[in-house]
């Protein structure tokens, strides 16, 4: 058994923006249940929703403040949650990285580097809760500083720095660095420096004793100038210390055989009853009911990265076959305004739900036949795992986690069974159209429909597998 401290900045129930939740809310799970001592430490914030108790421990003082350190558990499990709870820093409404209005938090960099601080505390068994991890898992730039303050320690835990997206860095002016009074050893170009800039994520790729990321696809991407947003370099240097390990998914919880948010549970010897969920999704977003329709699906943020600029150019082409769109998200408000003319043009064919609802994101992937996900990057994504595992075929772009996750429907796939969705090249409206055109096809050849649906529906992605990986990778530090 391995102690290991899981540092991350939100975790799925207990607060959520996107996919590190769901990893941070999976894979201490997973590995507890592997047999592994996990302690999730993120921040007390205002917004988190917890069914358990939350009990009081110990007090640090880091930086001139004195720090709580409070104890929960992830609902539902055994995980342990350590609580950083500062309230000149934390209880504000709004959610980790944006404040209630949708601005970013313009202290950012100093609520970080005190929750980062306090990890450090409690790494080095300077937090009063006589407990000293084995590992110190990172997550992401807003634990950067992590790896970085512990390399100043002597006796120090093993470090690992998993990589979520590269395009968030956590950039801050030099005049930062200053003002949150962070030790001078680790200023230079080799350091935490970035171009006279504050730079959080270098000290996870600087300073970590191993770097992993979400998939072995995007572990080799962001060695790469288009993926690497100026890191490649670094990145390409510590290439030997640097992996990619897919993301599971909790499977207990997207599971089409017992979920409760979808009308008509159903798994892959059932596949008959599905359509009843596509049903139940027409009716609740007032589309015309038709079970022979295709209903395409796409749960997304709004912005350029997930390819939402060449859904809008595909859309009027789209449009003129026999399908239905429906979209839950928000993001760009220029996208929103443009997917609700849409809806205003073709009521009886698009539906767009701005925000997230989590019981539509399920009754989506249980009633759309199709899901979309024409990503420019993509790290690893999760929807297009869910998709397989409800019976819904993907349309993905070949990049990152989603090159990993889904094989393309090819004469030698059809004949091995092993193909699982739709996979297109070029991040152009005219690729992704061919792609959907393909799907449609596909669709209209019921047997061969099938076929995907349950090759999809037969993989394993449970985070057990995926836990595994960590733990070899935990045996090597």
């Amino acid at each position: 058994m391995k102690k290991i401290l899981f540092v991350t900045s939100e975790a799925h129930p207990l607060i959520k923006t996107g996919g590190l939740a769901d990893v941070s809310g999976s894979l201490p799970k997973a590995l507890v249940e592997l047999g592994e001592d996990v302690r999730i430490i993120m921040p007390n914030y205002q917004d988190i929703k917890t069914t358990e108790e939350v009990r009081y421990l110990s007090t640090v003082y880091v930086n001139n403040y004195a720090v709580n350190i409070l104890e929960t558990r992830l609902p539902g499990t055994d995980v342990i949650v350590w609580l950083v709870d500062s309230p000149e820093h934390f209880n504000f409404p709004g959610n980790p990285y944006l404040d209630e209005h949708g601005n970013p938090w313009t202290n950012s960099a100093a609520r970080f580097a005190l929750f980062c601080r306090v990890a450090v505390e409690v790494a080095m068994n300077r937090s009063y809760l006589d407990w000293k991890p084995d590992i110190v898992h990172c997550n992401d730039w807003q634990s950067g500083l992590v790896p970085a303050l512990l390399s100043l320690e002597y006796s120090r835990p093993a470090t690992i720095f998993t990589i979520h997206n590269m395009a968030y860095q956590g950039l801050f002016p030099n005049a930062t660095y200053l003002s949150l009074n962070l030790p001078g050893q680790l200023w230079h170009p080799y350091g935490i420096e970035f171009h006279d800039m504050l730079s959080f994520i270098k000290g996870g790729l600087v300073y970590s004793d191993r770097i992993t990321t979400v998939s072995p696809t995007y572990a080799e991407e962001i060695q790469t100038a288009e993926f690497g947003y100026g890191l490649e370099g670094l990145l390409s240097y510590r290439k030997d210390f640097l992996s990619g390990i897919i993301n599971g998914i909790d499977v207990d919880y997207w599971n089409p055989e017992t979920d409760p948010n979808i009308p008509q549970t159903f798994n892959r010897l059932t596949l008959n009853k599905k359509p009843l969920n596509k049903t139940a999704l027409q009716e609740r977003l007032s589309l015309p009911v038709d079970k022979n329709i295709p209903v395409i699906g796409l749960i997304s943020r709004l912005v350029e990265q997930k390819g939402i600029d060449l859904i809008l150019k595909c859309l009027p082409e789209m449009l003129t076959h026999p399908l239905q769109v429906v979209l839950l998200g928000n993001g760009d408000k220029s996208f929103e305004q443009h997917l609700y003319n849409f809806v205003d043009s073709h009521p009886d064919k698009v539906s767009i739900t701005i925000g997230y609802d989590e019981t539509l994101a399920h009754m989506i992937e249980a009633g759309a036949d199709i899901f979309l996900m024409p990503s420019r990057f993509e790290p690893c994504g999760l929807n297009q795992i869910y998709s397989q595992r409800y019976g819904t075929v993907p349309i993905v772009r070949k990049t990152g986690g989603l090159a990993d996750t889904v094989v393309d429907t090819v004469p030698e796939t059809l004949s091995n069974n092993t193909a699982t969705g739709l996979v297109f090249n070029e991040a152009s409206p005219g690729a992704l159209m061919e792609a959907i055109k393909r799907a449609l096809i596909l669709y209209d050849h019921p047997k061969t429909w099938k076929k995907l649906q349950i090759n999809g529906m037969q993989k394993d992605y449970s985070w057990i597998k995926s836990a595994q990986q960590y733990m070899t990778l935990y045996s090597h530090l």
